[in-house]
């Protein structure tokens, strides 16, 4: 179902954040992310010759994270083909601090330190969101197969971090009886 018809209203801004998770011929796997900022009218603009066009990418960057299968970060590399200063190119070597750490609870603390605040860059930052999810999503079958289709104790990681995985919901029930609590509010 889409969202409701809005009221009258003239595009602003747009975000583009695409991930892909690969399967390496070596064992390992990339996960890669890409942002992509543009605005629908043209803007002053100092470090790209004078203006950014209508629809030209404000930032235009990616991080590529190669984890092994139990999501522990062994590469880095980030590049940034656009961005509103030159200046922000100085950063990308700041991503190789999130090597060693593994996609986990507290994630998203540990990688937001590892990447500097303010030696490092908000919009790299905000991928590493959306490549944990995808990293996840891409290892989950092959974890899955090697443990001939039971989930390794990969169920605890996601008890009661949506509704679907609330330890007193159906699906828990369902797939995870062992773990399942009833409860009289649903």
């Amino acid at each position: 179902m889409p969202l409701t018809r809005p009221v009258k209203r003239k595009l602003a801004h747009t975000r583009v954040v695409t991930c892909h998770g690969y399967q390496r011929e070596d064992g390992l796997w990339d996960i890669e992310g890409r942002i992509v900022d543009t605005k629908p009218y043209r803007f002053k603009n100092r470090d790209r010759g004078g203006w950014i066009e209508a629809d030209e990418a404000l930032h235009d960057m990616s991080i590529r994270l190669t984890i092994n299968l139990d999501l522990e970060v062994q590469d880095v590399e980030a590049v940034i083909d656009a961005s509103p200063y030159n200046y922000c190119q100085s950063v990308i070597t700041v991503a190789k601090n999130l090597i060693g750490l593994r996609i986990a609870p507290g994630w998203t603390d540990k990688s937001k330190k590892a990447m500097g605040s303010n030696r490092g860059c908000t919009h790299l930052t905000e991928l590493l969101g959306p490549i944990a999810t995808t990293a996840i999503q891409t290892i989950v079958s092959e974890k899955m197969k090697r443990s001939e289709g039971k989930p390794q104790g990969s169920s605890n990681a996601f008890l009661n971090s949506c509704h679907s995985y609330a330890v007193d919901s159906p699906v828990v029930k369902l797939h995870w009886p062992e773990h399942y609590q009833a409860s009289n509010d649903r």
